[in-house]
């Protein structure tokens, strides 16, 4: 058994609202005291740094089964893990879909293999994905799954959707939806704007992800099931969601980081590096998502991780896939929204972890002595560029590359596992 101590960290503590300076000790992975606390086998002198729950990320392509050319379940669980990332959601979108127990089986047992983050596993909400036929949901539940998706794929109609809301319900289920109206939408890839009218993209109006929200939130109001609404891109949008919340509604939601930094004017030059789905917005969307995530409408930030090959960004704009890889961005990317004024360190740190595991229906992840908990030792000073190259994921498509960042995660503590990235704390 190991043991280790954080001298004079500033421990931040969402579900209990604690901010303060304190010493804390770890043994085997579990807290064994706050404040006051004997020696350890390893002692850090963290003053100036932050000790927050792990991050929990709701939205994370790991590429396996079916895409290992572009990453592995091992490869980017270790990632996220040394980016301070302590669960993984994985959407059911993999090769085999995760629509069986047998699929989810062999992703969880992967995982296990794999160590350093957890994966948790989003159960597909219909047959392969397809549209047309309900999946089994309770045998996914009984196999692990922590709600279920059918991602950017539609339903074929609403009474199917409603009636996947009835089923999802009777099982305490959380629906997670990308509200994206096909129609509306009509196989475009960038905000409709002056953008993309000056590249000749085909526009994605906001209107495809209103449309689609108010749909689903007819439908919560008859069924009372809970809806959890992910990548939100919209002002619109944000607006819609604090409106249900405001009538009581199981409504909670959902913004990818990059949403809130970068918009469409990224695409300058066809730059691909910032073809994401949901497509990059105004600065008012922008603004306006912030505005939100700061209220509480939005209770989480996640990556929408979906690492790349580079041949997968090569080629006319339309034409490469879309997805950035985020999750060494994701902590670093809530640090600059404390830097800005945007949220305040206890509000990124629970956007970061409470806010996703109410998601998830899981118990908010509480810094007290007793507790197995997932924590991340955070510097919120350090100074650093981000180079693709160094990415410790297979994916190297980001947008951020070359940017100057301020914080970062130097300590990742699970269970029993210490996984220190190369910039630890010496």
């Amino acid at each position: 058994m190991t043991s280790t101590l954080i001298q004079n960290v500033r421990l931040l503590c969402p579900a209990s609202g604690t901010d303060k300076i304190a010493d804390v000790r770890l043994d085997a992975g579990r807290i064994s005291h706050i404040g006051s606390a004997p020696a350890a086998d390893e002692t850090i002198n963290a003053q100036g740094h932050w000790l927050m729950p792990g991050v929990i990320d709701l939205a994370a392509r790991l590429r396996e089964p079916g895409a290992t050319a572009k990453a592995t379940i091992a490869s980017e669980a270790k990632a996220a893990f040394a980016a301070g990332i302590a669960t993984l959601v994985m959407p059911p979108d993999t090769k085999p879909v995760a629509d069986t127990p047998a699929v989810v089986d062999r992703i969880h047992a992967k995982a296990a293999q794999a160590g350093g983050a957890a994966v948790r596993v989003l159960g597909a909400l219909t047959v392969g994905l397809q549209g047309e036929a309900l999946g089994e949901l309770s045998a996914l539940k009984a196999a692990g799954v922590v709600g279920v998706t059918n991602g950017l794929r539609p339903l074929a109609n609403l009474l199917l959707a409603r009636r996947a809301l009835e089923y999802a319900h009777g099982l305490g289920l959380t629906v997670h939806v990308v509200a994206v109206d096909a129609a509306l939408a009509n196989g475009g890839c960038a905000h409709e704007g002056a953008m993309a009218t000056k590249l000749g993209l085909s526009p994605i109006p906001v209107a495809a992800e209103v449309a689609a929200i108010r749909q689903w939130i007819s439908l919560v109001e008859d069924t009372g099931a809970a809806v959890h609404f992910g990548r939100l891109s919209s002002a619109r949008g944000a607006e819609l969601i604090e409106s249900a919340q405001a009538r009581k509604l199981p409504v909670t939601a959902d913004v990818a980081a990059h949403q809130l930094f970068l918009t469409d004017a990224a695409l300058e030059g066809f730059n691909a590096l910032a073809h994401v789905l949901p497509p990059l917005r105004s600065a008012d969307d922008r603004d306006a998502l912030r505005g939100a995530l700061a209220k509480g409408v939005i209770g989480s930030i996640c990556s929408d991780h979906q690492p790349h090959e580079p041949d997968a960004k090569v080629n006319p704009f339309p034409l490469t896939e879309p997805g950035i890889s985020g999750l060494e961005t994701l902590l670093p990317l809530g640090l600059r929204l404390v830097e800005a004024g945007v949220l305040s360190p206890l509000q990124c740190a629970a956007r970061l972890s409470t806010g996703p595991a109410a998601v998830l229906n899981l118990s908010p992840p509480r810094i007290s002595v007793g507790e197995s908990v997932s924590l991340v030792l955070v510097d919120p000073s350090v100074s650093w560029t981000l180079t693709a190259s160094t990415l410790q994921s297979r994916g190297q498509n980001t947008p951020f590359a070359g940017q100057w960042f301020t914080g970062r995660a130097v300590r990742t503590f699970i269970r029993e596992q210490v996984l220190p990235p190369p910039h630890r704390i010496v």
